[in-house]
Formats: C-alpha cells, sequence, structure tokens
C-alpha cells in the first residue's frame, strides 16, 4: 500500500477542490464519485479495478503505477460541456513539459499514450455535472505496459514527487476549468497550439462508419473538423506519423 500526504495534497490545492481523498483500491473512480461526490471533490486511487474508458472500453490500474484520479464540476453552461474534455487533457500537458495531444484528449509524449481522460456527464439535473476521470501513467515496468503504443514517465527518464506533482496536476486542472467558466479564449488557442492532430491525416472510428481526411481544425465547441466537416465524437487514428 502505498501512503501518500493527503494534507499536503488539500492544503495546496484547497483554492480550487473543496476536498481531496485517497483510496487504496476502487473499481472506477469516476463511478464512484458520482455516486457519493459533491462539486469540488476529487477522488484519487492507488489502483483501479474496473476503469472505464471511451468507446465503451474497460481497463485495470496496477497499484502505484498511475496518478488516477476524477474530479467532479458542477457546469452552468451545458452547450459548452464538450470543451472539457480538451481542457483536461491540456491541463496534463501543463505540468509534463513537451507532451502534446491526440483530439480529444489523449496525452502522448514522444509520440505514444501518456494519458488518457474519460468525462462523464449529468447534465438532465437541476445542477448539471461533469466527472473528469485522469489516468496518467507515472511508474510501470515497460512489459506490464498494456499496450506498445504507451508509454510512462519513469520510462522516458522523468520521474516525480507523486504529491507534488498529484497537486501540480490539480491545480493545472482548476486553472483551466476557470478559463472554460470565463469563456477565455486562452483555453482553445493553448488547446489548438498542442494538438498535434491538428494537419494530419486520419481515420475517425464511429459507430456508423469511419471517416478519413485530413484534420484542418477544431471548432470553439470542441469538434475535430475533417474535410470541412466537424464530428463531435469518434476514436482519432494518425495515418503518418505526428510532426
Amino acid at each position: 500500500m502505498t501512503v501518500h500526504d493527503m494534507q499536503f495534497i488539500n492544503s495546496e490545492v484547497a483554492h480550487v477542490w473543496r476536498d481531496v481523498r485517497w483510496v487504496e483500491s476502487v473499481g472506477s473512480t469516476n463511478a464512484l464519485l458520482l455516486a457519493t461526490g459533491k462539486p469540488g471533490d476529487v477522488l484519487i486511487a492507488d489502483e483501479q479495478t474496473a476503469g472505464r474508458g471511451r468507446m465503451g472500453r474497460t481497463w485495470v490500474t496496477p497499484k502505484g503505477s498511475q496518478l488516477c484520479f476524477s474530479a467532479l464540476i458542477s457546469i452552468d453552461e451545458v452547450e459548452r460541456a464538450g470543451l472539457i474534455p480538451l481542457a483536461a487533457g491540456l491541463a496534463v500537458t501543463d505540468v509534463v513539459p513537451d507532451a502534446n495531444l491526440k483530439w480529444p484528449n489523449d496525452v502522448l509524449l514522444g509520440g505514444k499514450k501518456l494519458a488518457g481522460i474519460l468525462t462523464e456527464a449529468e447534465l438532465n439535473t437541476p445542477q448539471p455535472r461533469v466527472v473528469v476521470g485522469v489516468g496518467l501513467n507515472v511508474a510501470w515496468r515497460r512489459e506490464d505496459l498494456p499496450v506498445d503504443t504507451a508509454t510512462s514517465l519513469n520510462l522516458e527518464g522523468r520521474d516525480v514527487e507523486w504529491d507534488r506533482f498529484a497537486a501540480d496536476t490539480l491545480l493545472a486542472l482548476g486553472e483551466r476549468m476557470r478559463q472554460w467558466r470565463d469563456n477565455d479564449p486562452q483555453l482553445l488557442g493553448d488547446y489548438r497550439a498542442s494538438c498535434v492532430t491538428i494537419g494530419q491525416l486520419v481515420r475517425l472510428q464511429r459507430p456508423n462508419g469511419d471517416v478519413a481526411g485530413v484534420v484542418d481544425g477544431v471548432t470553439e465547441t470542441g469538434e475535430v473538423i475533417i474535410d470541412g466537416v466537424a464530428f463531435s465524437a469518434g476514436d482519432v487514428t494518425h495515418l503518418r506519423p505526428t510532426r
């Protein structure tokens, strides 16, 4: 069992997040926080046994391998909720130098996936909420990586002090969410600068058929534009090396 200094983390982020909790093991941080949390709460887990990903995927987080957390956010502008996943991905690049993004929010380091993010929304309620789930690879053995296209901070020669790194990541997420609430144009400006999908030849996997083409950009609401057509969801594969 890994012991973390939650008092330190809470004190560092208290002006941004209401309460940060840590659990040793959980099925899904997103599911538990949606069921038990209040807006402004964060749940960190050392192990996740039934994590949820985009397109209905599941994954397991081995103990101590990730900074794995979920943050619960209340929202007022539901029509702009599509930008929250992009803001979350951008927050990770704020604390990992040289990382960049594959649309919408896969964090890449050296062309390999460093972090995955899943946001889930409850919008048809008196107070709409979004939970942001982040799984950031911190300390993996190469032979344990789930796929060859994944990487981890330690494998890229970047060792971090866990509690400080966790606090910095939560602060970055809080700042990017402030930009989202304020409709600050810097958020999308920074996202577009970090997103290596823009300008790429890609394949977008969608339930009703794949789309292939060149990504022209990202809309003001976070959709990806492929050959002039905007898409709000799908799995992107880069069809040539990223720049």
